[in-house]
């Protein structure tokens, strides 16, 4: 099972419209997805309709150590796609995993509960520096960071998350080593040229940065994924071909070209996407 956790330690990026996008086209591609909703704000959590409801969720995963996937996953009205609820109303749970034994290592020590049953974990987390989004990055093989196509948002993401995994260093000594992170600069208008001076800027600031990298995958900003998000469904299928007189790809498109970006091993599955949506289209 690969584990990736989509971070960022500032709000608002589009940290839970990419994992529920991600999350429902590699279902759609035939692997089995989990995702799991660390964020306070359960967003995510009510993203896909829900035609059976877990009784519990990441809140007595983390807090009880719930080992029971009865009581813990939800599926989704996608095929293939799971989940597990953020149910912590309180935001209790920064407290619980601080003070617990294993602390920051609770979630990664939990993770043989779904190895069997998953192919994919996308873990969405809080838009701010926090306990739980330590314990994710720790938990997990790849990290994802969206970031929008400003010069201001470039620094803020050297100032804050890049800085969280530096600070999160010294687990080296414990045999952890910080997962590599791709970033994805996320909502370009589709005729503005600012995406292309952040990612030349993003490269100079992270040339001295080891394990960091900026996605040739550009995610652009169209209507598309509002409406997708208010219907419910993954984007791909609700756009899979470029409107007339657009520059900007397909929402399939853009989707496929991340996906294959970041899990090469997949990505003959993400190419059969594609040929069952347009052939269900034609």
């Amino acid at each position: 099972m690969h584990v990736t956790a989509i971070v960022s330690t500032k709000g608002g990026v589009g940290k839970t419209t990419t994992a529920a996008n991600l999350g429902g086209l590699a279902a759609d591609a035939g692997l089995r997805v989990l995702l799991l909703d660390l964020d306070v704000q359960p967003t995510l959590s009510s993203y896909y309709t829900l035609p059976h409801r877990a009784p519990a969720g990441c809140y007595e995963l983390l807090a009880y150590n719930e080992s029971s996937r009865s009581q813990l996953i939800c599926r989704t009205a996608i095929r293939g796609l799971d989940l597990v609820v953020s149910n912590d109303a309180q935001g209790q749970l920064n407290t619980l995993v601080l003070h617990a034994p294993d602390g920051r290592l609770r979630l990664r020590n939990l993770l043989p509960l779904f190895r069997p049953h998953y192919d994919l974990l996308l873990i969405d987390t809080q838009g701010a520096r926090s306990v739980l989004l330590e314990t994710a990055i720790l938990a997990s093989d790849l990290l994802l960071s969206p970031v929008t196509p400003e010069i201001l948002a470039a620094r803020e993401l050297r100032r804050g998350t890049l800085q969280l995994l530096r600070d999160l260093a010294p687990y080296r000594h414990l045999g952890i080593e910080p997962p590599p992170m791709r970033l994805l600069i996320n909502r370009v208008h589709p005729v503005s040229s600012n995406a292309r001076a952040v990612q030349v800027a993003l490269r100079e600031v992270l040339a001295v940065e080891p394990g960091v990298s900026v996605l040739d995958t550009c995610v652009p900003a169209i209507e598309a994924y509002p409406r997708a998000a208010t219907a419910g469904l993954p984007v791909h299928r609700l756009e899979y071909r470029r409107p007339s007189g657009r520059q900007a790809l397909a929402a399939l498109d853009t989707m496929r070209a991340l996906a294959c970006e970041l899990y090469p091993q997949w990505r003959d599955h993400f190419a059969r996407v594609h040929g069952r949506l347009v052939d269900a289209a034609c």
